[in-house]
């Protein structure tokens, strides 16, 4: 489930290169002793999707061809193909070319010019073959991300600001059943949107205020006309999001789309009564020291590199993203300094209360006085790993994989 179609051809080209009569042999029915034969003639490109170089589709696909010693030869980053149609469909691509031979020098085609090589990665990387596995808990001794509540509710238990007044005018005592509901968009938008958090309300006070019981009423028929087994059964308890996760302490709120022009993904601490929805990631628990980790170009290189896209922008993951990055090591010195650093990119941001977390983060309107902050932030995390200044952006994603490669526990 985690591959695009194109996929196959790769594995249909792989198996051609590997074996003498790859049409009369079936995948995974060789014999041990059975002679097998490599062609090292041949060689094969494709233009694909970029989808197939990034993220969770990277373990499935480049594992088995790296098992059977295919070797990518040249390549081309993602870039857009555009549509020649009047309806200008953007499709995000990239050229892969491979063999069973390996052959150098080995060319990378790059937004920069063309890099020569001795090894091209499956992320199409000037870097060794490592591959970044899903964990689903952190490597590191750091509190977990976890998705926000899920609503599948058909709209029905979420409020905009002025339904929230509306509904508050006629029946205040509705109150203590809304909260501030927060999705991706919001956060970055600063878009008020509230919910129905019917968790602790009894059914006679539900009863009480009946456009809140429409509401339910709506909810349920919404999920009992769903094709999706655990939405019909969710039905049952139509007062509520599908999925809670809230939090009960104020955390660190991470949205899982964001637009690649940003330098950085934007996140910001957010109040455990504020409900995150399940576009937000969320880090209960957490203080200034990891939030100036996050949001630290080195953290922002390791996100680029191995994240999913939606497009082109970037697709934040728990699994591959937050709980594989190699934290540097936690000394008292460099969790003050990257503290002092972190709290001044807030203290930025409060310079300008009427702009949103995506208008400070246009990458032509970012102020100054945030670009220094964060600048200030990245050498201070830089520092943190010994890594030199004047390192390149591959150079840091290698010495990073390098600490990926060598965790001790990994």
């Amino acid at each position: 489930g985690n591959l695009d179609y194109v996929a196959c051809w790769y594995k249909k080209a792989a198996d051609f290169l590997y074996n003498k009569n790859p049409d009369k042999i079936v995948l995974g029915t060789q014999k041990e002793n059975q002679p097998r034969f490599r062609n090292l003639k041949t060689q094969c490109a494709f233009v694909s999707t970029n989808s197939i170089c990034q993220g969770i589709a990277v373990p499935p696909l480049w594992n088995y061809l790296l098992q059977h010693k295919i070797f990518i030869n040249f390549a081309h980053q993602s870039f857009v193909w555009d549509s020649e149609s009047t309806d200008k469909a953007h499709v995000h691509c990239v050229v892969v070319g491979f063999s069973a031979q390996n052959i150098f020098p080995k060319k990378l085609f790059t937004p920069d010019g063309v890099i020569e090589c001795e090894n091209i990665n499956p992320y199409l990387l000037p870097a060794p073959n490592i591959i970044v596995q899903p964990q689903e808990k952190s490597f590191y001794d750091v509190p977990p991300m976890v998705y926000g509540s899920k609503p599948a509710d058909g709209g029905n238990l979420i409020l905009s600001e002025d339904e929230k007044n509306i509904l508050l005018k006629k029946f205040p005592q509705a109150e203590k059943f809304i909260r501030q509901f927060m999705m991706g968009r919001d956060f970055l938008h600063n878009e008020k949107r509230f919910c129905l958090w019917l968790k602790d309300a009894s059914p006679s006070e539900i009863k009480k205020i009946p456009p809140i019981y429409e509401r339910i009423k709506a909810v349920k028929n919404f999920r009992l006309s769903s094709k999706k087994i655990p939405t019909q059964k969710s039905a049952e308890t139509p007062q509520l999001f599908q999925e809670i996760r809230q939090v009960e302490k104020n955390f660190i709120a991470i949205p899982i789309v964001s637009s690649e022009k940003r330098k950085y993904i934007p996140m910001d601490f957010l109040s455990a009564e504020i409900i995150a929805g399940d576009k937000l990631f969320m880090i209960p628990d957490a203080d200034l020291f990891l939030f100036g980790i996050l949001q630290s170009s080195v953290h922002m290189l390791w996100t680029k590199t191995f994240c999913g896209r939606l497009k082109s922008d970037f697709s934040y993951s728990a699994t591959i993203i937050y709980n594989t990055f190699p934290f540097p090591e936690e000394e008292k010195n460099i969790r003050e300094k990257i503290s002092a650093t972190a709290e001044k990119i807030l203290l930025a941001r409060k310079n300008f209360p009427d702009s949103t977390l995506a208008d400070l983060y246009n990458p032509t309107l970012m102020p100054k006085i945030l670009r220094e902050a964060h600048k200030k932030n990245d050498r201070a995390v830089m520092a943190a790993y010994n890594f030199d200044f004047n390192l390149s952006e591959n150079e840091i994603v290698g010495e990073l994989m390098n600490l990926y490669k060598n965790f001790p526990e990994k």
